[in-house]
């Protein structure tokens, strides 16, 4: 199933939904792209979603990225590399990335396999995440 690449633009707190598949959306907030994942993705989901997320950083001018993974209950080495891989290509078009809302078995999951996502920041939620976006532009 191909994605959308459509994304809402907002100014308020709030966007409207556009999904780029059934297990992935992504809404825009001021400068900020919301990547919500759904337990359901796959392993295509994950290379579309690794395909379009720069374009959308570049398209809407994005200054922040945050991924929530709170739906997933686990990870494999192809999504841990994946979600390496597109912060580090969000960093270098200057846009900082939060991954949100990881569970426990995720994050010993990724230890395990010795993943550390450096080129990622990590916050508990998306609030905490946007605020620091917001607190680091401010510097």
């Amino acid at each position: 199933m191909p994605l959308k690449r459509s994304v809402t633009r907002s100014r308020g707190a709030a966007a409207r939904p556009n999904s780029l598949s059934n297990a992935v959306g992504i809404y825009a907030v001021e400068d900020v792209l919301l990547v919500s994942i759904k337990d359901d993705i796959t392993d295509s989901d994950v290379i579309e979603l690794q395909d379009g997320l720069s374009e959308e950083v570049v398209r809407t001018g994005a200054r922040g990225v945050v991924i929530d993974i709170s739906a997933l209950d686990i990870v494999d080495t192809f999504v841990g590399r994946i979600f390496a891989q597109l912060s580090g290509v969000a960093k270098l078009l200057d846009a900082e990335t939060y991954i949100v809302g990881m569970r426990p078995a995720v994050a010993m999951t990724l230890v395990e396999l010795g993943m550390t996502l450096p080129e990622s920041n990590m916050a508990l939620s998306v609030s905490q995440a946007l605020r620091r976006i917001r607190a680091n532009r401010t510097r």
